[in-house]
């Protein structure tokens, strides 16, 4: 599983980065990036699931297998 934000949404507010910053940082630019590493810990994935259900601007997707 793996995830992308899409900057031109994203507003940096961090909430991503506090739900799951193993996933999740905020930037230099100001925005979040999410990992490329494939996540498999569980927990993680959860984690990383609600800092995607919880963006207030929906920037942030789960990259489909074909997509990576």
């Amino acid at each position: 599983m793996k995830f992308k934000v899409d900057k031109d949404v994203c507003i940096g507010c961090g909430a991503c980065a506090s739900i799951c910053d193993e996933v999740f940082e905020i930037k230099d630019d100001g925005y979040a990036e999410a990992s490329d590493k494939e996540i498999t810990d569980e927990e993680v994935k959860e984690n990383a699931i609600s800092a995607m259900e919880g963006c207030p601007t929906n920037a942030i997707r789960e990259v489909k297998d074909k997509e990576a």
